[in-house]
């Protein structure tokens, strides 16, 4: 799936129980189209120590979401655009 999104830019998320926030791409899954937001879709994990002297605890990061839920934001305005790519002739 060709993305319109970028690792880095700043997109605000418009459906799902985060509606409405900020934040940066931090890694693109183009062959499922999903994308993984800074701050946003906050999933708990319990992990384990592996090693000795390795500390197990509750962490918190966040989980994919999918590319259509995300829109870029215009650097001018501050508002969430719509892309659109352009055929070169």
């Amino acid at each position: 799936m060709k993305s319109r999104l970028k690792k880095n830019e700043k997109v605000m998320v418009v459906a799902g129980k985060d509606k409405g926030k900020v934040g940066e791409v931090l890694e693109l899954c183009c062959k499922y189209g999903k994308v993984k937001v800074r701050g946003v879709n906050m999933i708990t994990r319990h992990v384990k120590a592996r090693k000795q002297g390795e500390v197990g605890g509750i962490q918190k990061r966040e989980a994919y979401i999918h590319a259509s839920n995300v829109m870029p934001i215009d650097s001018m305005t501050g508002k969430p655009v719509r892309v659109k790519k352009i055929a070169k002739s």
